[in-house]
């Protein structure tokens, strides 16, 4: 049992986690149009769906991989219709409106979690995102123990979350100086952002494996 597979693991979960892609920028909005805890307990959900692509990863199940690689085309169409169709949403909220429906009711937590793990776990391609960390830091070999394989993926769930917990808590910092039109305005650009970072790296993966 060593600590320094904590320690590798969440240096591999923060760099995996770090690149503000389109669960980035929902993290994001929500901390805006939500407040702290709702972007953080969103940034959890991707969190834990980066763990499941670790745990297949680091303990190689190659059935797993194998089902990916061979549906991997419908896959990213589904993940990418589903972000797009998210991105869509949050460029035509009106945050005037919103704000008055969480008066009303209140905000399900849960529901933030699990749709952002369902929205992250769409992307198959993480799993081989992390094959790339554990070969590069070289930490996952025949001579680990079971202990060490655990230790190492827990750590990257803690350097996922360490991650989503400094990004939503430095939003949030922020947070008290957007009013409506600004927050207006933010969903016009999270909205198109999430929307553009989809379609450039669906054309970029598509033109690599079936183009180039």
């Amino acid at each position: 049992m060593s600590i320094e597979n904590i320690f590798d693991g969440i240096i591999i979960g923060i760099s995996a986690s770090i690149p503000l892609g389109p669960i980035g920028v929902l993290v994001v909005q929500r901390t805006l149009n939500k407040g702290h805890l709702s972007g953080f307990v969103s940034g959890l959900g991707a969190a834990l769906s980066d763990t499941i692509y670790a745990i297949i990863a680091g303990f190689s199940l190659s059935f797993i991989v194998g089902f990916i690689e061979s549906q991997l085309l419908w896959i990213q169409i589904f993940g990418a219709a589903i972000l797009i169709g998210l991105g869509l949403k949050i460029y035509n909220t009106n945050p005037a409106i919103q704000l008055r429906k969480q008066k009303k009711k209140s905000t399900s937590l849960i529901q933030d979690l699990f749709s952002t793990f369902a929205l992250t776990i769409a992307n198959p391609l993480a799993v081989f995102l992390f094959m790339a960390f554990f070969a590069g830091f070289r930490v996952v070999g025949s001579e680990n123990t079971a202990i060490d394989n655990l230790l190492l993926i827990g750590g990257v769930f803690a350097g996922a979350a360490t991650w989503w917990l400094i990004l939503s808590s430095l939003v949030n910092l922020f947070r008290s100086k957007i009013n409506l039109r600004r927050l207006f305005w933010l969903n016009k650009i999270a909205g198109s952002t999430i929307i553009v970072l989809v379609i450039l790296a669906f054309s970029i993966w598509i033109s690599k494996e079936y183009i180039f």
